[in-house]
């Protein structure tokens, strides 16, 4: 199986989704830009197709390409572990607009990826199962990795009184045995 046979395969099962190839010395991966429309159905289709078989996901994340058009990018590398290949999918998204369809119901692992992306860039998966902050407090405001971003601190009230806190217990004490016994060998 070779790269171009992968793009082959998706040119004749998807005829009038348009695919292009990404061309360049930096790029080291294959690379195709394919719309935010067709994600989920290329995705299905690559990851249940028995000769491509990328089973795997690795990582998804967002791109600000300010000042250039369209603005956002959502890239998506897969791996076919049976053929030893990877591919890296580019979904381009406008600034007024930044959507696609989550492809966390083909991939669970997407899950926290399209949240981090969510959370950082603004970026809306749409059908996400809990598209809210991972990493960032949910009283944070704006999207920190956009180029547009203030580069001014905010400061961050912390608190051990947070009446919805979802982490556990820090005092780990809790968390260990009363007593511990060894015995002697």
């Amino acid at each position: 199986m070779t790269v171009e046979r992968v793009e082959a395969r998706l040119r004749e099962r998807f005829p009038t989704v348009s695919i292009r190839r990404q061309q360049g010395e930096a790029v080291r991966d294959v690379t195709l830009f394919v719309p935010a429309d067709s994600i989920v159905d290329l995705c299905m289709f690559l990851r249940d197709d028995l000769e491509l078989d990328f089973a795997m996901l690795s990582w998804v994340g967002g791109v600000d390409r300010l000042p250039d058009t369209p603005r956002f990018e959502v890239v998506y590398h897969l791996l076919s572990l049976s053929n030893n290949l990877r591919l890296v999918l580019k979904v381009q998204l406008t600034e007024e607009n930044p959507r696609v369809a989550t492809v966390s119901g083909v991939w669970p692992t997407a899950n926290w990826h399209e949240r981090e992306a969510y959370d950082f860039y603004g970026i809306h998966f749409t059908g996400h199962p809990d598209l809210t902050r991972i990493l960032l407090p949910e009283e944070w405001v704006g999207w920190p990795l956009r180029k547009d971003s203030p580069l001014g601190y905010q400061e961050v009230a912390f608190t051990h009184n947070t009446p919805n806190r979802t982490v556990p217990d820090p005092d780990l004490k809790k968390l260990a045995p009363k007593k511990v016994r060894f015995r002697a060998q």
